[in-house]
């Protein structure tokens, strides 16, 4: 019997891999993925068998790593960011579960918020969430239901799938969302293809996003009430007196 890592690559870039998670694809005999993340690795594995699909191929995806293992293979499902966060850690497991297959091993990665927050400087250094505004899985009723109550509780935000060429509107929606709590002026910011090339970052005002035109490929950053914009950098203290 095989065993199967779910591994997170983090943005793309093989220097934002962890060690556990490289150690995880050099021992792996097949990697399987979402087509865009197996391109991400392709040149440093070629030695390696690849199985790849595309969007809404999940299940199937983790219903072929079980078949993979089931052969006696050691199989890495990779995922970008964390394997956790949005990613194939969970329905892996269901799978997995369903299928009666236990040797699973979850491998952490760095997620787009913490890579994000650290090209724009500190903006998550305080209490914070992170919420995905696509509603393909979840209504938009609960998105919003969830960003009113970030804005209540005073938390940072990280929002992912800010827009998409069918909900272009989104971010701006949600930013007017948060402005029924959030001053206009709420410090903010976003990356743009973060880890990878073409990598941009911009600091703004709430009020300013809700008119920025971003893409799937762009991480947003909600400061809190304290946070702040210093030297082109957002910054959201901890508390601590100076």
């Amino acid at each position: 019997m095989g065993k199967i890592y779910v591994v997170g690559i983090g943005p793309g870039k093989r220097d934002m891999m962890t060690a556990q998670a490289k150690e995880a694809l050099d021992r792996a005999d097949v990697i399987v993925g979402y087509k865009t993340y197996i391109d991400l690795v392709r040149d440093d594995y070629s030695e390696k068998e690849f199985y790849e699909n595309g969007m809404r191929g999940e299940i199937e995806r983790c219903e072929k790593c079980v078949e993979y293992a089931r052969e006696g293979r050691t199989v890495a499902l990779i995922c970008s960011g964390d394997a956790g966060v949005y990613g194939m850690a969970s329905p892996l497991l269901e799978v997995a579960e369903k299928e009666n297959f236990s040797d699973v091993e979850i491998i952490p990665g760095v997620t787009a918020a913490l890579g994000g927050a650290a090209i724009l400087g500190a903006p998550l250094s305080h209490d914070f969430c992170i919420i995905s505004l696509s509603d393909l899985l979840t209504p938009w009723e609960i998105i919003e239901k969830r960003l009113r109550a970030a804005a209540e509780g005073d938390f940072c935000i990280a929002i992912y799938n800010p827009s998409s060429k069918k909900r272009a509107d989104y971010l701006y929606r949600a930013c007017n969302i948060l402005m029924e709590k959030l001053s206009k002026d709420t410090a903010c910011g976003y990356v743009k293809n973060i880890g990878r090339d073409g990598c941009e970052k911009k600091v703004c005002t709430l009020e300013e996003l809700s008119q920025e035109n971003v893409d799937m490929f762009v991480t947003v950053f909600i400061g809190n009430s304290q946070t702040q914009i210093s030297d082109g950098k957002l910054i959201t203290p901890r508390g601590y007196k100076l």
